[in-house]
Parts: structure tokens; sequence; C-alpha cells
């Protein structure tokens, strides 16, 4: 039985995905990673994931354009901004038997795989407080109302950006046919934040999958993960969440710019610049604006100050 972790990546989520990398491989050398790309422009990022960091590529990439394009078909070309959000389907068609995904826009303080124990009992696994916010950018109270899912399956909704699974749970055409019902209900989904894929995804699992396991109902509870939460406390270069008295499993930048002065962006940068000098102006941050730029903005501000 093989194991691994999937991972979606392009040439602009470049820096994000070197400290996700950084990260993984501080505390884990040997778990195959594989990187589906988000989109044509992905050489810079395969060519230094793949030399430095033991990553490899998807395999069949005709496949996932095939995949992505039809469920994109199916919802018709206005629904989904980018029908490329959906490339995470074909980890469950991938290499391994028992996979992990995660999000760019992460780091892991632990041998994140490990987490994959769970599924000697589950099929399906997250790990994060998403269901306390109740159906909130997921579904609106309409699959209550229809009988489309129970008060209890509702508990399990969670955030896209971190789950395990394994492979051919269910076939492509099941994956279409479920699509094709999520298309003929758009007014199931709250898609008010633009997160199209999330809800997609949450109606996918709690429709087909039984077995499923949301880590952070472990015994003894566990500590929390996301980013826009102001208190967790650093200690070294891992997180701690006071709440439980636990050090975070990862953080999870979702809905938050990675930029200096976002939260938590020391222990982000301390990842991604993880044996190697830190420079003066990191990467992520904004380019500096041009001189036409700084001279438009003054006279805007010259204008608005003028404007009755």
């Amino acid at each position: 039985m093989t194991r691994g972790i999937y991972i979606v990546a392009n040439d602009k989520v470049y820096e994000q995905t070197i400290a996700l990398l950084k990260s993984i491989r501080h505390r884990d050398t040997e778990t195959p990673i594989v990187m589906i790309p988000f989109d044509d422009n992905h050489q810079k990022v395969a060519e230094i994931v793949t030399k430095e960091y033991g990553v490899q590529l998807y395999e069949d990439l005709e496949f996932v354009e095939t995949l992505c394009q039809q469920l994109h078909e199916i919802f018709g070309k206005d629904f989904f901004n980018n029908p490329n959000k959906q490339r995470k389907q074909a980890c469950w068609f991938g290499p391994f038997d028992e996979f992990l995904y995660i999000d760019v826009d992460i780091v892991v303080f632990e041998k994140i795989i490990d987490n994959l124990k769970y599924l000697d009992k589950y099929d399906f696994l997250c790990c994060d407080y998403q269901y306390t916010n109740s159906i909130a950018n997921v579904f609106t109270p309409k699959v209550l109302e229809e009988g489309v899912f129970t008060e209890d399956d509702l508990k399990d909704v969670f955030n896209s950006g971190w789950w395990a699974s394994k492979k051919n749970l269910f076939s492509v055409q099941d994956l279409y046919d479920t699509f094709t019902e999520c298309a003929q209900h758009p007014d199931y989904f709250d898609f008010s934040q633009k997160t199209t894929d999330q809800p997609i995804f949450n109606y996918l699992v709690l429709k087909r999958i039984s077995r499923r396991f949301n880590v952070v109902r472990r015994p003894g509870g566990a500590p929390g993960s996301w980013a826009g939460s102001p208190h967790f406390e650093q200690k070294g270069d891992r997180l701690f969440d006071p709440k439980t008295g636990q050090p975070l499993q990862y953080l999870h930048w979702a809905g938050v710019r990675i930029e200096p002065g976002c939260p938590y962006w020391e222990i982000w940068q301390h990842y991604r610049y993880l044996g190697e000098p830190i420079p003066d102006r990191p990467a992520i941050a904004p380019p500096p604006k041009s001189w036409t730029r700084q001279a438009i903005d003054r006279v805007k501000s010259v204008l608005r100050k003028f404007k009755p």
C-alpha cells in the first residue's frame, strides 16, 4: 500500500509552495509528494520542487485536464470563475492508495502524514473547526429543509484545504453524477464568499463517504489551525494553542493574504527561508509602485481633498 501527499501549485504560488514543502521536509524527508499543476504556468515551480524536494508531477496530466473540463461543463461556463479549482479531484485517481491533500498556503509543524493512521477506521479525514461556523460558506438552509442532509451530517462540514482519503472510493462517473446533482440545485450552496470549490466538495464527501472523521475530535481535543485566529503563541519554530495547551499541527492562511504584516508572518517567513538567508525584501512582498503609479496616486489624493 502506498501513502503520499498531493499539492496543487503553479508559478503564481511559487513562494507559498516552497514554504509548505520546506515545512514538510523539515520533519519528513521520505514521504512521497505529487504536485498537480494548477495550469500550464508551472514550469518554474515544477523545476525546483522536483529537484530540491523530491516532488513528482502527476503523471496523467491529460486525465487531469479532461476531468476539470468535464466538471466545468457540467455546471456551465459561468459558474466557476476558474475550472482549474477542481484539479484536486484528481487525487482520488492518482498513484497513492491513501493520501493527504494540502493547500500551499499552509505550513506544517509535525510529520503530517502520520495523521493517515486514522484511515485504519475511516475513509475520509479533515482537521479543522469549520463546523463551528455552522454551514456558512458551504450550504444554505435548504439542504436541511429538503432533507438533503441531517443535522448530524452537517456537523462534518470541513475546509477543503486539508483532507485525507483513499483511492477509488468512487468512480469518475460517480464524480460526474454528483456534480450533476449539484448543478441541478445551486440553491443548496452558499457561494456568497466565492468559495465555489468548497461547497461542492463538501457535498461530494457527505453524499459519497459515510465513514468520516475530523481529527480535531480526537480524544483530548486538538488545537486550531486558522491564521485568522489571533491567540496562537509562537515558541521556537512552532505555534501553540493556549486554549488546548497543544502545539498546532499546521497553520492555514485561508482567506488571508500572505505578505509582510499578515498574521503569523514571522512563522511563514521562517519556513520559507529555512536554510537560507532571509532577504531584506522578501520575494512575496508586493512590488514597489512605479514612479508613474506614485504620481497618479498623489494626484488622486489631492483631488479627493477638494471633492465637495
